[in-house]
Formats: C-alpha cells, structure tokens, sequence
C-alpha cells in the first residue's frame, strides 16, 4: 500500500500472505499437498496457511516463493505482515483542511455489486471486457481501482513458463488497455510491470477533470484489453478479492471451432471441485457463447472456466488469468 491510511492490521495481512500463495498455486497448477512436498513441509501444512488455522513465517514465504516463482509477490506479502506486526509509534497531530482523500479502499470500504466478464476471441486474439459496479462504503472518497494482469503459458512449468515470457513479454502495447467511468475516459498507472504479471491503478480522472466515488456512491466502471492466443491459453480463472453481490462470465467463440467449455471453483479451505452449476450455452452471430453465473461468491474463492477447440487439433496446455 502506498499511504499510511492504506496499513493493513495483522489479521488482513496474514489473510493477503494466505490469499497470495493460493493465487500462485492455483497459477502453477498444483495441488496444496504437491506444493508442501516441493517446500519440504507436511503435506497439510500448506493448507493450514491458506486456511489462516498456521500463521505465515520467514521460511514458509522464501520456500513457497522459491517453489511458486511468484516474482516476489508472495514475499512482498510476508514483509507487509511483518510491517504489520510491529507497533508504529503515533505519529504528530497536524491540522488539515480536510481529511485526506482515500487513495483505494480496503477491506469493506468498497463493494462490487456486479462483476461481469466477457472474453471474445476471433480464432487468434482474446479480447476481454470486464464491467464493474462498484459502491464505495466507506467514509471517505475512492480515488483509484487496482486490477491485475497475469499469464501463465505454461501452468506447473514455471522454470518453462518464465523462459517463455523472458523470450516474449506481455508488452502495454499489445494490450491496448482502455478504461471508462460514466462516459468518461479513465488514467491509468502501473503499479507492477513484469514480463507476465501487471498491476494497475485505474484513476477517476483524466485530462479534463476528476470524478471521484464518493462514500454512498455506486457506478459501473469498464475496461478492456488484448492478448494474443500465444500468451493466454485456454483458461480463464476470476478471484474472488473484494465483497462481490453478482459474478457473470462470458466466453464467446467461434462457432466453427466447435468450443467445449467446463469449469472448476476452489476456495481458501477446499480443493478444486466442479463448478455447482453447468455453462449454459447459446448461439449469437457465428459465435458460441457459453455464461456463467454465481451469487454471493465467497471471498478468497476462485472460479476457472477451461476450454477446448474440437475442431482444431490440440495443442499444448496453456492458462491466462485476469481480474
């Protein structure tokens, strides 16, 4: 977190630590018990982290970034927890205007009411539109949004994975990232820019003005992007990172591919199991598209949806996750 408002209390930093390796094993491919032997652990013990029942610790955080390849994000985490544990001395009272505004919200200051997502793709290009309605519960106004970016060519391979994009970086060009806020353009700012995974900050304002979520407040955002079947996959996983009412996906394909779809959905206490209720599939334009729904989701859980092409020989597994 960038401000001092931002600091994250012991329980929500060890919640993140736990929240970031399950992300990074789900990404890897691999099972919680196939991830405690890669960290020489008993094969419950990395359940019991991402679970909250073992807190994080020095040696756990450098086994499993080693063991995940995370680019530093799993040990970004164990230092905000460590951060989090030590008492900070108050600092001098001095006067202000006004509050500060909020830069990004934390824990339930925001809600996404709706959280819809739709991947298109046109035999060699994904392009995926995601709209958000977001209400901001919290005292103070919403300045920014931060979204994520990340590619895993090929799942359980990170050694393979990580040579592959050393060789062919998810470049901004080709993502062509475009973001809308009622009507209006959105800035944005990179947070995190590595060769696979990107963090960003979508900003209420552009060149024209500014237009802050102000406490109370709920407005739909929308913003798009591009990446090429080399770097996607044939998976698309949404996490569950903030209080969701309503989670949509969409995947739309050409017909003539002949697409199946199936899914899974994990969470911070169970394996992978099959999604509870099946895609439902239509035909739109010599599109096949195949939605999916859930209410209420869980925090922390993670619902994947994988594909195939019948029509069009295999090829060899690949995975693309963004939210």
């Amino acid at each position: 977190m960038d401000a001092r408002d931002d600091a994250l209390t012991v329980e929500q930093a060890a919640e993140a630590f736990a929240a970031e390796v399950a992300y990074w094993r789900e990404v890897r491919g691999l099972a919680k018990r196939e991830l405690a032997r890669r960290m020489g652990f008993d094969p419950s013990y990395v359940s019991h982290v991402e679970s909250g029942r073992h807190k994080p610790t020095e040696d756990f955080a450098r086994r499993a970034e080693e063991a995940l390849n995370a680019g530093k994000a799993i040990w970004k985490r164990w230092l905000d927890y460590e951060t989090a544990k030590t008492p900070v001395a108050p600092a001098p009272v001095v006067p202000a205007p006004r509050r500060a505004e909020q830069p990004y919200a934390t824990g339930s200051a925001i809600v996404v009411e709706h959280d819809a997502a739709r991947l298109d793709y046109d035999g060699r290009l994904y392009r995926l539109t995601m709209r958000r309605l977001l209400r901001n519960t919290g005292g103070e106004p919403i300045t920014r949004y931060l979204i994520r970016i990340s590619v895993d060519r090929y799942p359980g391979e990170p050694e393979r994975s990580n040579a592959h994009y050393r060789e062919h970086p998810l470049t901004w060009d080709e993502l062509a990232l475009t973001a809308t806020c009622r009507g209006e353009a959105m800035r944005w700012q990179a947070k995190h820019d590595r060769d696979a995974f990107k963090e960003v900050w979508l900003l209420f304002e552009n060149e024209q003005g500014r237009f802050p979520l102000y406490p109370g407040e709920s407005v739909w955002i929308e913003y798009a992007y591009s990446v090429g079947e080399e770097k996607w996959g044939r998976w698309f996983q949404r996490a569950v990172r903030l209080p969701t009412e309503h989670l949509a996906v969409e995947l739309a394909f050409p017909a003539e591919l002949d697409p199946a779809v199936w899914g899974t959905e994990t969470s911070m206490t169970a394996e992978a199991a099959p999604l509870r209720t099946a895609p439902v599939q239509r035909e739109e334009s010599g599109m096949r598209v195949f939605s999916w729904s859930t209410s209420t989701p869980a925090l922390h859980a993670r619902y994947r949806l994988e594909w195939r092409f019948r029509a069009r020989p295999e090829r060899e597994a690949s995975q693309g996750e963004f939210r």
